[in-house]
């Protein structure tokens, strides 16, 4: 048997253009994707929505495309990692709280609701919630400890000559 091809083999030898990526900023894309999602669901609740609640959601909609376009103005190249150490660290503080209280509140529903039940076989049962809430608190405790370990670098000032070098 002959496996060579018959077919002549035609090499392309054309140029493929591919397209340009975008130049825009991504909270740019953020406000105009959320503005082209948003103002179609405003403009069809509010013709059939009573009159307070339309103006309402109207105010909010204004709202929104300000503190979207106030948000479009932000360079995101010129947010140091010192700005954001705040904010990680609430969030921090936040799953850990949240964790807390979760396992606070099944702890509670299940010594109410389930009282007949020893504590291995209401673990046994809940085990999956109870997972959930323990790995969400580990998870802050986690960011919280990446934070205390991170080595901290203020943004140096040229106005003050108070902190010498080491």
């Amino acid at each position: 048997m002959d496996f060579e091809r018959e077919v002549p083999v035609e090499k392309n030898t054309e140029e493929i253009e591919f397209a340009e990526p975008s130049t825009r900023k991504p909270l740019e894309i953020l406000r105009d994707t959320e503005a082209l999602l948003r103002r179609p669901a405003i403009g069809a609740l509010v013709p059939i929505l009573p009159l307070k609640l339309s103006e309402n959601l109207q105010e909010a909609s204004d709202i929104a495309d300000d503190s979207l376009e106030e948000l479009a103005q932000i360079d995101l190249s010129q947010i140091n990692d010192w700005e954001l150490r705040p904010f990680r660290i609430r969030i921090a503080l936040s799953f850990v709280g949240f964790s807390s209280l979760m396992i606070l509140i099944l702890a509670l529903f299940l010594t109410t609701l389930h009282p007949e039940m020893t504590p291995t076989q209401q673990i046994g049962k809940y085990w999956g919630e109870y997972i959930w809430f323990l790995c969400l608190g580990v998870a802050g405790m986690f960011l919280l400890g990446r934070e205390a370990m991170r080595p901290i670098n203020k943004p140096k000032y040229d106005d003050d000559d108070d902190y010498d070098e080491w």
